[in-house]
């Protein structure tokens, strides 16, 4: 999933993609905040992934 995801956006790093037991919200956050989407849109993103 990690490299979907910086696949298809180009700008996030491995730390905003880091998925940490119990930090699922934290990186949700981060990826809202890079790539303007709302915490839905990307949990749907990475759904399809």
């Amino acid at each position: 999933m990690k490299g979907k995801l910086k696949q298809k956006f180009a700008v996030l790093t491995d730390s905003d993609v880091l998925l940490v037991e119990g930090k699922k919200d934290e990186m949700l956050g981060r990826l809202q905040i890079k790539l303007g989407k709302t915490k839905e849109e990307i949990q749907k993103l990475i759904s399809e992934l």
